[in-house]
């Protein structure tokens, strides 16, 4: 049964909202570190924060707390930029997931290029898992990105589930396709495999038989869901959507 990593950006982008210009002050909330607690609790086997070079919403600050306190494992979203991969080394996440990075995006839009970027990746991966990181590169489900992941010698690829999740009809059964070629590619090739972006409480379950599917990475629909019914009864939803399709 794939596990559950939940997202917690979306949290400390509430808080951005109206805290941002006051870092120190003692009325900033919401508390995405708490937030993370709160879904560990719930279930959750993980928590995942992306930590962008204009520090939009994850701050330095909540990594480091983040690393101290989550119990189940930290994954790191991060670009390949030499100050966030030094953060990474000093932190030492359990995992850490590159993945493009644009700062007019509203969300990360795309997969990594790892063929086009290989030289840039290559001794990025190699000093994060020389610390002892797990890496994983997020690629749009094709044959080339999942072939030059496996030549950068990545842990695991996390497939971008955007065109999936976005798609609908019969044009959703395609993009299922291409992530089911693309996951059992990545197995064939020593890859290991986790899998997000757009997933949310309708569209989940439907690619939870994905060869070698280890992890979802869920944040907006999870904290979206919390505004109505709370981040703990968020977290248990898409558990028990989890779980009964490993029934």
């Amino acid at each position: 049964m794939p596990a559950l990593g939940v997202n917690i950006d979306h949290v400390a982008t509430i808080r951005e909202a109206r805290y941002r210009e006051l870092p120190n002050s003692p009325n900033a909330e919401p508390d995405p570190v708490a937030a993370a607690l709160v879904a560990e609790r719930a279930g959750a086997s993980g928590i995942t924060a992306h930590l962008r070079e204009d520090r939009r919403h994850i701050r330095d600050g909540d990594i480091r707390r983040l690393r101290s306190l989550v119990a189940t494992k930290l994954n790191l979203e991060m670009g390949a930029s030499e100050d966030i991969v030094s953060i990474a080394l000093e932190v030492v996440p359990a995992d850490v997931c590159l993945v493009p990075e644009s700062r007019r995006e509203v969300t990360t839009e795309g997969g990594l290029d790892c063929g086009g970027g290989r030289d840039a990746l290559r001794p990025v991966v190699r000093r994060l898992r020389e610390r002892g990181i797990r890496v994983s590169l997020f690629i749009d489900p094709v044959e080339e990105q999942v072939l030059a992941a496996a030549e950068l010698q990545a842990d695991f690829v996390e497939l971008h589930t955007g065109g999936y999740a976005n798609a609908e009809g019969a044009k959703a059964e395609q993009e299922i396709e291409r992530l089911e070629l693309a996951a059992a590619l990545a197995v064939r090739s020593g890859l290991r495999v986790n899998a997000g972006h757009g997933l949310n409480y309708k569209n989940t379950a439907a690619i939870l038989g994905l060869t070698g599917l280890e992890e979802l990475n869920i944040g907006h629909s999870i904290i979206s869901r919390a505004v109505t019914v709370g981040l703990a009864e968020a977290v248990r939803e898409m558990c028990a959507i989890i779980a009964a399709a490993r029934e």
